[in-house]
């Protein structure tokens, strides 16, 4: 497996947060889960996060789903850098041949 690295930091937004539609979203996908289960809806939360920023995941907005859900940074950031779905610097429509 491929070492897999977060685009340069000039590339990086300084901040990124949730429109009000996807927070309202998010909030309900965290609610299907038990109590202190809620760190399983991370995938999901990343997944929305990348589709609002034209299709990549900047480090700004793993680290902003990591702290909604209440869990460390590196948590967030092993899952994002362990799934290719995740795209970590900005691509083209065909990211993936």
């Amino acid at each position: 497996m491929a070492v897999r690295r977060l685009a340069p930091p000039s590339l990086q937004p300084k901040d990124f947060s949730f429109t009000a539609e996807n927070a309202a979203w998010a909030k309900k996908q965290i609610e299907k889960y038990p109590a202190g289960r809620q760190q399983s809806a991370i995938i999901p939360l990343l997944w929305r996060a990348q589709e609002q920023n034209g299709g990549w995941l900047p480090e700004a907005a793993i680290r902003h789903v990591g702290e909604m859900l209440g869990i460390a940074h590196i948590r967030a950031l092993e899952i994002a850098t362990f799934y290719t779905m995740f795209l970590l610097e900005p691509c083209g429509k065909k990211a993936h041949i």
